[in-house]
């Protein structure tokens, strides 16, 4: 006896709105046998009028997670977990521990005197500095020292470690990965150092000062690799020139303030996988809501405030992690009048405007505010 199945029928022109009968089940059943099947059963479910994600949107609470983070230390040793991370699990991505999409986030604790095993991978990384001193990482040779809220890339291929000195303080940064996107297209690998960690080769935070000079090219700095060769990205000047655009500007109704973090050599993004960018909410300001293709998590680098994505409102504070979920509306609002806030933004933007996957839209005809449900 042909079996049920689920039915993805729709009674619109142009959509598949095949009825079952007995002999049509009993010929599923029978391309079944042979490993196939009848697109009309499936069409209106893997090509959605709309996207349609599986994640949620999500708020994790910087107070909440960091004496878990901390305790972490007293469990486990970084020799041992390899890595000593709290991966964020979004609940709709459980199956690819992915924190939105195909990002993957956690949060990684180190302390004085310890360091990770050297190490690459196929995926791309980024880590974003949130409390402590003297961390650093050393990526192919070349050292760099991590304070807070600056970002930090270790480039897919790219040998990498991380370290705190004997001198430092506990510290807890925010990785960000593409594991989930690497594995879905089946090309992840994975190696440790033959000597488990590598020489300084370079001059500390010799890629910084070399590509981070606004308006200016090293001479001789031909650079032909796919990623930023600046690894290092340093807050302070972040935030200063956040602050002088917003002189200049009146900024995003959807966005604020927004620069993008970018390639020095091409103008491009960071990587080719992953995209960043820094933006500010001055005081009071409350931006329209939008929502686009593409996933988003979102870290509080200064201030607070709340955010509406799909009508859910979250409120957060400095060092809170949040994610929006690809075509979910979404709106900011800074909740101090006198001081700024700024929100740093992993996204998988560079795959979808490579692909041509990239779309945005406004919220009612002007791109309004989103009523919040209770």
């Amino acid at each position: 006896m042909a079996k049920p199945r689920e039915n993805y029928r729709e009674d619109v022109a142009g959509r598949a709105n095949v009825e079952d009968t007995p002999e049509l089940l009993a010929y599923y059943d029978e391309l079944d046998t042979y490993n196939a099947g009848a697109l009309w059963t499936v069409a209106n479910k893997i090509e959605p009028w709309e996207p349609k994600s599986d994640s949620v949107p999500v708020l994790w609470r910087y107070r909440d997670l960091r004496s878990h983070v901390l305790r972490s230390v007293d469990l486990v040793t970084p020799e041992k977990a390899g890595r000593r991370v709290i991966y964020l699990n979004n609940p709709g991505r459980t199956d690819v521990a992915a924190a939105v999409g195909w990002i993957y986030a956690g949060l990684q604790v180190m302390h004085p005197g310890e360091r990770a095993s050297a190490h690459r991978h196929s995926a791309s990384a980024v880590r974003f500095i949130m409390e402590g001193s003297g961390a650093y990482t050393v990526v192919d040779g070349h050292k760099m020292t991590l304070g807070a809220n600056d970002f930090v890339l270790t480039p897919n291929g790219t040998w990498h470690e991380h370290a705190v000195e004997s001198s430092g303080t506990p510290c807890i940064w925010q990785d960000g990965l593409d594991i989930p996107l690497v594995n879905a297209l089946e090309a992840n690998f994975y190696e440790v150092h033959p000597d488990l960690s590598q020489a300084v080769t370079y001059a500390v935070d010799d890629m910084t000062k070399t590509w981070g000079n606004p308006g200016l090219t090293p001479n001789g700095g031909n650079w032909s690799k796919g990623y930023s060769p600046m690894f290092k990205y340093e807050w302070a000047p972040t935030y200063e020139a956040l602050g002088r655009y917003a002189e200049c500007t009146d900024g995003s109704p959807f966005d604020g303030v927004l620069m993008e973090y970018v390639n020095p050599a091409s103008n491009g993004p960071v990587m080719k996988t992953m995209g960043a960018s820094m933006q500010m909410l001055r005081p009071g300001e409350r931006t329209r809501a939008h929502r686009h293709t593409g996933s988003y998590l979102y870290h509080v680098s200064k201030g607070r405030g709340h955010s509406i994505i799909n009508g859910q409102r979250f409120d957060w504070q400095e060092r809170d992690i949040f994610c929006v979920p690809s075509w979910a509306w979404h709106e900011h609002a800074n909740a101090s009048d006198t001081e700024d806030a700024c929100l740093f933004c992993l996204n998988d933007l560079p795959v979808m405007r490579s692909l041509g996957l990239y779309r945005e839209e406004a919220f009612g005809d002007n791109g309004g505010h989103q009523p919040v449900v209770a």
